[in-house]
């Protein structure tokens, strides 16, 4: 099955994870050929974005573009780990006890973490830096050897989201940590809020009808150009470029999708993906290779997606059906890729034709 495509998003290569060569699944947002009133596209977070909009922007184009380019900026200066002046890279060199004050946009994303941390049971765990970073998917280099059992071991003692904290206090929202090693990393949440943020400023500006893409994560409201709701695609984890799995009509919920089809190197004839598991401190070795999500909030859908991943197929499900989730999952099997989603995501699927 295939769909004319207007634009093509990589899906969670880990926002704010630079310069990484391969990305891990491929969404596209279909609709008819005709052209949109506005459609803005560019890079963030290590990744890049796509803004379509169906409706006036005060200013213009030049004008949305101006404000998107401000928008995103900001949330860099906040939760980049790749720019050592921003916030969330000065919080993890900070040694000291004193909590760092952060604002409130930053606060509801760690705030997320730390819930869909607990409500997983910690296959999200927004701390688990050292160790994505040991196995080569971070800011550091690439490893030349597998890591030993010490060196896991050793990064496994700063990782843990019972040593994170973020209290209030009036407006002020302080950041603390137990540790002082502690390395938080906002980057399986990143594309999520962004994708929430700039839903947020289209709204304030009277826009209604948007499709918005922050690489895997999406947001949509409205109608496109022909009068349709939006469509997303979302592809099939193989190399057949443009291949398509299924159809979505979100119909106004965010969607995520996570993967580890894409990111992920060879070494010493072993593949190890990006996906890091807290619990053992290495890449999952499971057969799932995607998972979507769907929830009102794109940074909701953002945080579930990644835990997904990490929990694996018969897992995933089962936390899914017990949680009443919207999930749709793609399992690689010896017959090829198989498509499983609970009855909360059918509704969304477009309906194959015969």
């Amino acid at each position: 099955m295939r769909l004319p495509s207007q634009a093509h998003v990589p899906t969670k290569a880990p926002a704010l994870r630079g310069l990484l060569l391969a990305l891990t699944l491929l969404l596209s947002a279909c609709q008819p050929a005709s052209p949109p009133l506005t459609r803005i596209q560019g890079n963030t977070m290590g990744t890049y974005y796509v803004v379509t909009v169906n409706d006036p922007f005060p200013g213009g184009k030049e004008a949305l573009q101006r404000e998107l380019d401000t928008l995103l900026a900001r949330m860099n200066k906040e939760i980049s780990t790749y720019d050592p002046g921003s916030l969330i890279s000065r919080f993890n060199q900070s040694t000291g006890k004193e909590p760092m004050r952060i604002p409130a946009g930053m606060a509801k994303i760690v705030q997320q973490g730390i819930a869909a941390g607990h409500l997983t049971g910690g296959k999200l765990d927004v701390t688990v830096g050292p160790l994505v970073n040991l196995w080569g998917f971070g800011p550091d280099k690439r490893p030349v050897k597998r890591p030993s059992d010490e060196q896991i071991a050793e990064a496994r003692q700063r990782v843990g989201i019972d040593k994170l904290s973020l209290s209030r206090q009036g407006e002020r929202f302080l950041l603390g940590k137990s540790i002082p090693d502690l390395y938080l990393d906002l980057s399986t949440l990143g594309e999520g809020a962004a994708a929430d943020e700039i839903a947020a400023l289209l709204e304030a500006k009277g826009v209604n009808n948007y499709l918005i893409e922050v690489a895997g994560a999406v947001r949509s409201k409205g109608h496109n150009s022909q009068g349709n709701l939006w469509r997303v695609a979302i592809v099939e984890p193989s190399d057949n470029p443009g291949a398509i799995e299924d159809v979505v009509v979100p119909n106004g919920m965010a969607l995520s999708t996570a993967g580890s089809y894409r990111n992920y190197y060879e070494l010493d004839g072993r593949r190890y993906s990006h996906i890091i598991d807290p619990a053992t401190g290495q890449p999952v070795t499971h057969k799932l290779v995607s998972a979507s999500v769907l929830t009102p909030t794109a940074l909701e859908a953002d945080a579930l997606d990644t835990a997904l991943m990490v929990m694996g197929p018969e897992q995933a499900m089962a936390f899914a059906r017990a949680h009443r989730l919207a999930v749709y999952l793609i399992v690689k099997t010896a017959q090829g890729f198989e498509s499983r989603y609970t009855p909360q995501f059918a509704p969304y699927l477009q309906q194959k034709k015969p």
